[in-house]
């Protein structure tokens, strides 16, 4: 990567209005000036003198990014067609997140009992829930079912186990079933789930099971939507819209096996690459609505209803990890500076750096940006072992102990999805807003963890238990 640069211009006055293509750029930029004033007001207050590294999000700019969305489809989307834009826990199952997106207007995609529970907690109501999963239970079925989530069922053996559950009971859930269009990879192997082996959905593509997928809708009249995913980051928007294509020509299939509209709403997924290399915001929800629209011209005629599980897109441009560097040295006659962000924050850049680049943003010791002429050096984490490297051979200004370093673009997946290794403890997480009178305001929006906590996880109140 090139060496990094800051945004200083000022911030946007309201990040809802942006249309084009040079208020988008605008609004990128003053989500970097916003950056920069927070960066400068934690290290004013404090905030990484408590812990040595705090985490940050953006308040305004998750605002403006759900705003995007739903504006997005509202303009392409025939008047009266119900949407339902419901946020992927497993990017950021932060309960105040999931409660600011609620505000917002988005509803929750969940997998599993324990992101269910968060947005429950956040306050999300069960009409705007939506249960993904390739391994449900029982238990979480009858729960989904009792609530009146809406469930989309991953395999043959799940639908027959919802046969005998809707059988016992009767339920408000709209079920549909996940399919998996074999339409390809993206860049990224693991995130990429609609190849020919994907262990999600049914395979379209297999022999006979498009004949299987139709007669079985057929026989269930309660199967009324139909769900896919073909991946998310590394997926281009030609592959994702392909994967919407089959989805919409299925329906129709099964529709007109039917002979009414049975299958009356469709379940998108989400999938929208980030932008890691700079602060703009690409590609947009506005061009992906039009992929779709060139893709599946029919899809927003207001035929079938609609559902997105957007998570990544939605939160990663909004989230900066702040670190102290605590030491320097010169190894092999590289410079390395030692963090306190590694591997417990951005697992997926440390053990797959080609995949999951970051940009590091330097700053001083009293938290103004920092500038300098170019050094080659490493950027390394805390963790016990070589690997915990958040940057290597980056050319950036001299980094000193005492200085700041910044890792924008991490708010999905990143210090949400906190990695234990050495018992490292989860770090603070505060919202902030900028902007006349009062500066710059925090929020807490998770705690530190202590160390108590992690003893008492840890089995702490157990330690006999295995010398008996």
């Amino acid at each position: 990567m090139a060496s990094e640069t800051h945004a200083h211009v000022t911030d946007a006055h309201d990040p809802h209005a942006f249309t084009g293509a040079a208020d988008a750029a605008a609004a990128d930029a003053g989500a970097g000036a916003r950056r920069d004033r927070a960066v400068r007001a934690a290290v004013e207050r404090g905030l990484l003198d408590v812990e040595p590294v705090v985490c940050l999000l953006d308040v305004a700019g998750i605002r403006a990014s759900a705003a995007a969305l739903t504006g997005a489809f509202a303009a392409h989307l025939a008047p009266g067609t119900p949407v339902l834009h419901a946020f992927a826990v497993k990017a950021a199952p932060l309960v105040p997140v999931l409660r600011l997106l609620a505000a917002s207007g988005l509803g929750c995609e969940v997998a599993g009992p324990g992101e269910l529970a968060l947005a429950r907690a956040a306050g999300v109501p069960a009409e705007r829930t939506v249960l993904d999963s390739p391994a449900k239970t029982q238990a979480e079925l009858r729960e989904a079912l009792a609530l009146g989530i809406a469930v989309n069922v991953d395999n043959r053996q799940e639908l027959e186990r919802l046969d005998a559950l809707v059988a016992a009971a009767p339920t408000a859930s709209p079920i549909g079933v996940r399919i998996n269009p074999q339409t390809g990879a993206g860049t990224i192997d693991a995130l990429s789930t609609a190849t020919a082996t994907s262990k999600f959905g049914i395979a379209l593509r297999d022999p006979g099971a498009r004949e299987w997928l139709v007669r079985n809708y057929v026989r269930r009249p309660w199967l009324t939507r139909l769900h896919v995913h073909s991946g998310s980051q590394g997926v281009p928007l030609p592959l994702i819209a392909a994967g919407v294509r089959e989805l919409h020509a299925l329906a129709e299939e099964i529709n007109a096996a039917a002979g009414r509209r049975q299958v009356d709403t469709l379940d998108i997924g989400g999938g929208l690459p980030v932008n890691f290399a700079s602060d703009a915001t690409t590609p947009t929800y506005e061009e992906y609505a039009r992929a779709l629209r060139e893709a599946v011209p029919t899809l927003f005629d207001g035929s079938y209803g609609l559902v997105t599980e957007f998570g990544r897109s939605l939160l990663a441009k909004h989230g900066t990890v702040l670190a102290r560097v605590e030491y320097t040295k010169v190894t092999g006659g590289r410079p390395i500076a030692v963090t306190h962000a590694g591997v417990q924050l951005a697992t997926r850049t440390v053990y797959a750096p080609q995949a999951w680049p970051l940009r590091v943003l330097p700053y001083d010791a009293k938290g103004a940006p920092k500038t300098g002429p170019p050094l080659v050096q490493d950027v390394a984490g805390p963790a016990c072992f070589a690997g915990d490297l958040l940057a290597t051979a980056r050319q950036l200004p001299e980094l000193a102990p005492g200085d700041v370093i910044a890792l924008p673009d991490t708010g999905a997946y990143f210090f949400t999805a906190h990695y234990g290794y050495n018992s490292l403890l989860r770090p603070a997480v505060y919202g902030f807003t900028t902007g006349a009178p009062h500066g710059v305001g925090f929020a807490l929006a998770r705690p530190a963890q202590s160390l108590a906590a992690l003893v008492d996880e840890a089995g702490g109140a157990l330690g006999d238990a295995l010398l008996a």
